[in-house]
């Protein structure tokens, strides 16, 4: 028993910033019934047939992107452009505790399934709407991807090197970000049902949870009236608060190697000139975290010059052994198959899909000792468990259900 298996989300989230919250509470027990649109075959959510794929089979059952954020889930197709399709829903809503999706702006409402209408069908619903700039406001009409959030949000303004162009970072931050911030308002509003007996609508807007980030820059230019982007900033590879240098990326041998290397404070630059040996200049001013940061552009190249020559991985050892903190920067196969520690975590459980066979997904990264987190079944084929909630939760027979699939309404 997971710690929300006596939770039922009545669920229309998809791609990243919705399907990626309830993927959270499917793991730990929730029954997410994931709803899809039996007309337009799986296009609700476009990462069911998009790239990339395990193997060489393509089409809707085969997308990666979704099979990673809906394993777990219950996946049915619904019709609501029909009546008997919006008499099904609204059974479904009086039988669930939450309503969670991440349309743009007023989409439930024009299905006739707004906050009011939720309420009435079950009083105590609670309903999470997650979309790019929340339902109300000069922006409530925009529509948005992360991309979008991330830049209106401010955050791709501070990413970047000196006196180049803001640079993101190349995906969409945001999705994944406004998931996690959507996963907590679901929890926060079932936790204050519990308490008081009240649903509520929660209203999340991914831009603000993306402007919620920006405290340090925000408090630097309201008390020191320093803005982020200014001569020689921001470096996204160097850290002046605390103040430490070096403090960067660094190649290494080979093509497009890597190794992360942070000293800081003096003792540790001294521990890494042993290391690096005849390979460093011994310059005075560079024996202070002062003199290193004054000369950072000339620091960076002469450290760079030694690790250029040597393996990431070695390095690395060396420099963690005397005292330095450092690490080899790390493809994704070789932090999630190279790295014999990995499997100790375990973040990446293989699960069982309905077409791909075994597959594995990415896992949550926390894990509690009494009610830990659950993934063995893959995401739900396109109106996998039809038969399952419209018979076993809604009650409907079989000829029923087969009447529903000759009329188009699942």
């Amino acid at each position: 028993m997971g710690a929300l298996s006596h939770l039922r989300i009545c669920d229309f989230t998809g791609q990243l910033a919705g399907a990626g919250a309830t993927k959270w509470l499917a793991a730990f027990g929730a029954q997410v019934i994931r709803i899809e649109d039996p007309v337009t075959k799986g296009r609700w959510d476009i990462l069911r047939g998009s790239p990339p794929f395990k193997d060489d089979r393509r089409g809707i059952e085969f997308g990666a992107g979704f099979q990673n954020h809906n394993v777990g889930k219950l996946g049915i197709t619904l019709n609501v452009r029909t009546d008997r399709g919006k008499e099904l829903l609204a059974e479904l809503v009086r039988r669930s505790d939450a309503v969670t999706e991440n349309f743009a702006a007023g989409v439930l409402e024009r299905w006739g399934f707004g906050y009011p209408r939720l309420r009435e069908l079950r009083p105590d619903i609670v309903y999470v709407s997650n979309c790019g700039f929340g339902q109300t406001g000069p922006y409530g009409t925009f529509k948005s991807w992360g991309p979008i959030a991330q830049a209106v949000s401010g955050l791709t303004f501070t990413s970047g090197l000196p006196d180049e162009d803001p640079a993101g970072w190349g995906y969409s931050f945001m999705d994944h970000t406004g998931g996690y911030a959507m996963a907590i308002a679901i929890l926060m509003a079932l936790f204050h049902r519990v308490r008081t007996g009240e649903g509520q609508w929660v209203d999340l807007s991914c831009t603000e949870a993306g402007a919620a980030l920006h405290g340090p820059a925000m408090l630097d230019f309201d008390v020191n009236g320093r803005p982020m982007r200014r001569p020689g900033s921001p470096n996204s590879n160097r850290n002046a608060w605390p103040a430490m240098a070096p403090h960067g990326i660094y190649p290494g041998a080979g093509d497009d190697e890597w190794i992360a290397i942070s000293c800081r404070d003096d003792a540790e630059w001294e521990a890494l000139r042993t290391v690096a040996g005849a390979a460093l200049p011994d310059r005075t001013a560079w024996a202070s975290v002062r003199g290193r940061l004054d000369d950072q552009d000339a620091l960076d190249a002469a450290v760079a010059a030694w690790t250029r020559g040597a393996d990431r991985f070695a390095t690395a050892a060396a420099l963690r052994a005397a005292g330095v903190a450092a690490a080899p920067v790390r493809r994704p196969a070789e932090r999630i198959d190279g790295d014999p520690a990995t499997g100790a975590w375990p973040l990446w459980p293989t699960v069982a899909h309905g077409a791909m066979g075994d597959v594995r997904v990415d896992g949550l990264p926390v894990h509690l000792s009494e009610t830990d987190w659950d993934m063995t079944t893959g995401a739900p084929l396109l109106g996998e468990h039809n038969d399952v909630v419209y018979g076993d939760l809604l009650g409907l027979s079989s000829s029923e259900i087969d009447g529903l699939r000759a009329e188009g309404v699942i």
